[in-house]
């Protein structure tokens, strides 16, 4: 008795592809907040279209990436916390990473 499978060839190269853009993603990467906090991740978990609309509407001056640093982190959990559906900056700025994994991945 014998049978013949099929579609191992089209799984491999599935896996392959996989694999090679897993690669791409090992190591550290400079990933800007416009890749990371794309539309769908911010109308999502804020109410907010873009993360330059999270930070318009703060009460802090960010025009520079150093404006952005001088941000006190417990006023920016604050107000994280208040306007997205995330506790601190920190967990946002996981879930962003997460989702933007998985978006270089294919899922």
């Amino acid at each position: 008795m014998s049978f013949e499978l099929k579609g191992f060839d089209e799984l491999q190269n599935k896996l392959q592809e996989l694999a090679d853009k897993a690669e791409k993603l090992s190591g550290e990467h400079e990933v800007s907040f416009a890749e990371l906090f794309v539309e769908e991740f911010m109308v999502k978990h804020t109410n907010f279209s873009s993360f330059n609309e999270l930070l318009d509407a703060s009460p802090f001056e960010v025009n520079s990436a150093e404006d952005f640093k001088d941000i006190p982190d417990d006023e920016f959990d604050q107000y994280i916390s208040q306007v997205t559906n995330f506790d601190s900056w920190e967990s946002m700025l996981e879930e962003a990473s997460c989702e933007y994994a998985a978006r270089q991945l294919g899922f």
